[in-house]
């Protein structure tokens, strides 16, 4: 069972992030109602999906991150292949838009 992992500044820079060759990851807050929704969703995801690594990164510990993807407003959440990224969904999103949204990009 693959769990969510948390990443800092230094995970999300491009030469680290390639190192997961797909990986979908989770902006939020901990003051954050939408994000704390949408946590239980992702760790589900996590457990049932293969080949792609999930984390987290809390924008409040990490604020050059979300300036640098023009992240306004959370939960934002990216997709990265290869370091880049190569979709995003911002606001809650249900279980299966999240699955389609990894399904087209693999």
């Amino acid at each position: 069972m693959a769990e969510v992992k948390v990443f800092t500044s230094e995970d999300m820079k491009p030469e680290n992030l390639s190192k997961n060759h797909l990986a979908l990851v989770d902006f939020w807050a901990t003051w954050c109602g939408p994000c704390r929704m949408i946590a239980p969703i992702v760790e589900e995801l996590a457990a049932e999906t293969e080949g792609v690594t999930f984390a987290k990164v809390n924008v409040d510990e990490n604020p050059d991150v979300a300036m640098g993807l023009g992240i306004q407003a959370i939960p934002t959440l990216f997709l990265f292949r290869d370091g880049k990224a190569v979709d995003k969904a911002v606001g809650v999103q249900s279980k299966q838009a999240l699955k389609a949204m990894i399904d087209r990009n693999r």
